[in-house]
Parts: structure tokens; C-alpha cells; sequence
């Protein structure tokens, strides 16, 4: 199935990059073209783009994930391989929902464009998937893999942003250096702003008798719970494809929520809520509130159109937090 995918790659790449060759171009060689094409995979990368960048009107930012398709499912479209060939910077997460983004790259022929690969950046801090106590397995998908697979959702620790966005502004100002004092500038002043948010969730959690959440759903929050200290529970890793819990795996999350006196079952913002649900029907006192973290896989345009930010989501995720550990 890869070599398929390859090779499909190549002959779309192959046929675009020919059609770009022709004489029915609507480009005008003769004027200069001074914008920058950075393109990013989800919406947490775009918008700590958009951020560093503001007001600089050079840079053109293209945000692929962005109709409300999750990372772990997304396949580019020709056009996705085709804006992400020519551009100046590409932006991506790195792990296993990003294979795809290895042969995109090696057909692309930009030995200019610069690469930033999330996890590579994070490096030891890269957390490997967990499966906790009471989640359900899944079956190996490939007899004999042995490669770690490392949890992709990294973009839910402000802490791992510390780490990201230097490299994101210094990646920015090697591209426009006429701007980079700018670029750093604002990278610095939304740092700060991160900073005072980690702040607030460090003070919450400190403040808070609980320190446990549980989810009936996937968890993509480990980067999250470990930043804290907290620990969790949930019926499926981050990166799971399952959406239907065993008996087992209701009970063992039911059984949990009783022995530790759990008011709020959690869920994450594309679930149906129907696991959720069900583990609070099979508690002791059936009056859990059910709430839900937004895990920012599946932002759409339409979302950034009315304004919603990376920051404002986590700041709209620390409230969730707030009831979660009262």
C-alpha cells in the first residue's frame, strides 16, 4: 500500500510540475514575486504561525487540515502535494499520521524549502504512546513492528511550545530576513502570553484537591496531564481508531469514577458522547457532569474565520479543567 501511495504521489507531482511548464501561465516573469508560501498541516501550527508572522504582509500561510478532518485520517489532495512542493517553509507534526508527508517531500524537488518536523524539534521530550490501565488494546496492525510510536498530539502542552515556536520564527526570518528582528519580536511578546497561561493551569491544578481526569474516549491529553502532574484514565490511547468500548472497558471506567469520587466525565470535542454516557449510567450516583477538551484536531476554516486562536482554546481549555478537578 505505500509503494501505491508513492507511487501516485509522484505521477500527480509529475503531472502538475509538467503542467506548470507550459505557456498558458498566468504568472509575469518580469515582476518580481516576493511572497513567502509557508504551509502548515494543522490548525495549533498555523496559528503559532500566524502569530510570529502578524502583520508581515510577505507571508502567505495555508493551513491544509482545515474542513474539520482529523490528523489521523487525513490524505493530501494533489493540490495539498502541489502547494506543499512549492513552498518556502512546510510546517508538520511528524509520527505516524504524517507518513505520508516522507514521499510528498522526496517527489518535491525544493532543495530551498525549509522543514520543520514537530517532533524531531522536540526530540527527548517526544512521549511515546501509553496504554494506561483499563484502556482497550488494539490489535497490531503490522506482525513484528517495533518502532516506537510516539504520541503526535504535542501541540496540547503550552510548555512543548516553549520549544516549537523559536524554531518557527527562526525558520520565518531565515526566509525574510528583512522582517526577522520583527519576527522574533513577536515571538517573544507571544511567548509571554503562554507563559502566564501555563501559569493559570499550574496555580488551578496546585489548587485542586483532584488530580485525576478520566476520559471516556480517546486521549490525546498526555502531554497535558504530565505537564501538571496529574494522572487520568481513559477508554482508548490519543492515536486509536476505535470507537466502540468493550464491556470491560466500561465497567473498569465506571468502577473508577466511584472508587475515587470522580464528579465529571470527560470527552473530547468530536466525540458523539455516547461512552461517556454510558460510564455514567453504569456509576453508583449517575450525576457526573460530562465535559469536553478540545483537542484542536479538527479545527475548520470556518472556526478561524470567527476568530478562534490556539490560545483561546487553551484558555477556553483551562476552564474545562476547572470543573473537571473541583
Amino acid at each position: 500500500m505505500k509503494k501505491l501511495i508513492a507511487v501516485c504521489l509522484s505521477v500527480i507531482i509529475a503531472a502538475f510540475i509538467f503542467a506548470g511548464c507550459g505557456a498558458g501561465s498566468d504568472s509575469t516573469p518580469d515582476e518580481p514575486d516576493n511572497t513567502i508560501k509557508v504551509v502548515t498541516t494543522i490548525f495549533p501550527i498555523y496559528d503559532w504561525v500566524r502569530e510570529v508572522a502578524q502583520d508581515d504582509v510577505h507571508i502567505d500561510l495555508d493551513l491544509l487540515l482545515d474542513n474539520g478532518v482529523d490528523l489521523h485520517s487525513y490524505q493530501p489532495t494533489a493540490k495539498d502535494i502541489m502547494d506543499i512542493s512549492g513552498c518556502n517553509v512546510f510546517i508538520y507534526v511528524g509520527g505516524e499520521s504524517d507518513k505520508w508527508v516522507t514521499d510528498t517531500l522526496e517527489q518535491a524537488d525544493n532543495p530551498d524549502m525549509i522543514v520543520l518536523d514537530l517532533l524531531d524539534i522536540l526530540g527527548d521530550d517526544a512521549k511515546e504512546e501509553e496504554l494506561k490501565e483499563g484502556m482497550q488494546d488494539e490489535e497490531e496492525v503490522e506482525d513484528g513492528e517495533e518502532d516506537p510510536e510516539y504520541d503526535e498530539h504535542i501541540w496540547l502542552s503550552l510548555r512543548n511550545a516553549y520549544n516549537i515556536i523559536p524554531a518557527i520564527s527562526d525558520a520565518l526570518a531565515a526566509v525574510d530576513s528583512q522582517h526577522a528582528e520583527a519576527l522574533r519580536t513577536n515571538a517573544d511578546v507571544y511567548l509571554h502570553k503562554l507563559i502566564d497561561l501555563d501559569e493559570q493551569y499550574m496555580e488551578t491544578v496546585d489548587s485542586s484537591s483532584v488530580k485525576t481526569l478520566l476520559f471516556g474516549d480517546r486521549f490525546p491529553f498526555r502531554y497535558l496531564t504530565d505537564d501538571y502532574s496529574l494522572d487520568y484514565y481513559a477508554a482508548f490511547t490519543g492515536c486509536s481508531a476505535e470507537s466502540e468500548a468493550s464491556f470491560e472497558t466500561i465497567t473498569f471506567l465506571s468502577e473508577k469514577v466511584d472508587e475515587l469520587g470522580l464528579k465529571a466525565i470527560l470527552q473530547i470535542e468530536t466525540s458523539d458522547g455516547s461512552i461517556a454516557e454510558t460510564i455514567k449510567a453504569n456509576t453508583k450516583t449517575k450525576d457526573q457532569q460530562i465535559l469536553t477538551l478540545d483537542s484542536m484536531q479538527a479545527v475548520t476554516a470556518d472556526r478561524v474565520a470567527d476568530g478562534e486562536t490556539y490560545f483561546s482554546i487553551m484558555e477556553s481549555n483551562l476552564e474545562v479543567l476547572k470543573q473537571a478537578l473541583a
